[in-house]
């Protein structure tokens, strides 16, 4: 069985007393890589230490979460630039977008965050990573600008509607990422994964955060994606083992890792 988190925050305070036992959990399950987005400046010095030290198992992105997007923008904008301006070993700029599910306060900077961290991957030739909550037509509008680019990258998270699905679909370079949210009882996304090509899948844990059925409810970790790679290979009528080869597959793709 091969695997590929495509999204997971092994690097914050949840992890500090058992990382190792977390990490070799991931690889019993058949975790190849662990592809690790980044929030805000406070966050980089711990991701970047977990990523040195699981060196070639860990890879690290850059950029500002929407959620992070306050007054101090530009003071944080300022960072990542400095970061993608060095030699470095980003694999993606993330995770970016917008999030209006909390608090709309910030919506004309979340915007701008957003565009000026589209500009950068395309100058450093990176793949993005989004976030989307509440804001999909916003999100949806701001990439429509990039259609005739070479932008491409990762719809995190995504829980959304065969509609909304069939228009991220409208960019060739996107693929879209599903975690735990599919073994939620509550989940439409077992009725629009079908309309989905599984070559536009990529599976993710988003941990420590939206971990499957049956752990629901405890803290996350990348082990768990073999849960929802389950879940997803049930959807598709298909063996798991295919789903996990085709699914690592289309996500070394997205970050420039397959060989």
């Amino acid at each position: 069985m091969r695997l590929v988190d495509s999204h997971s925050h092994l690097f914050l305070e949840e992890f500090s007393n058992d990382l190792p036992q977390v990490m070799e959990r991931a690889r019993e399950a058949g975790v190849t890589h662990i592809f690790m987005p980044n929030i805000d400046s406070t966050t980089i010095k711990p991701m970047l230490h977990v990523c040195s030290e699981y060196r070639g198992f860990c890879f690290p992105m850059m950029g500002l979460h929407p959620t992070s997007v306050n007054r101090d923008y530009k003071k944080e904008l300022a960072i990542i630039a400095r970061h993608l301006e060095a030699p470095n070993e980003y694999v993606a700029i993330g995770e970016i977008g917008m999030d209006l599910y909390w608090d709309k306060t910030f919506l004309e900077e979340q915007r701008l965050v957003f565009r000026q961290q589209i500009e950068w991957a395309l100058e450093y030739n990176l793949p993005i990573v989004i976030h989307c909550r509440d804001a999909f037509d916003y999100i949806y509008k701001i990439l429509e600008m990039y259609k005739s680019t070479s932008l491409k990258g990762i719809f995190h998270s995504f829980a959304g509607t065969q509609e909304e699905a069939s228009r991220i679909l409208e960019f060739s370079g996107f693929s879209i990422g599903i975690n735990g949210v599919v073994t939620f009882k509550k989940s439409s996304l077992p009725e629009v994964l079908p309309h989905i090509p599984l070559d536009r899948i990529v599976l993710e844990t988003d941990s420590p955060y939206l971990t499957p059925a049956p752990n629901r409810g405890k803290r996350n970790e990348s082990a768990n994606i073999k849960d929802t790679l389950i879940k997803i290979a049930e959807i598709y009528g298909m063996q798991p083992e295919e789903v996990g080869r085709i699914t690592s597959e289309n996500t070394l793709k997205v970050f420039g890792m397959l060989k």
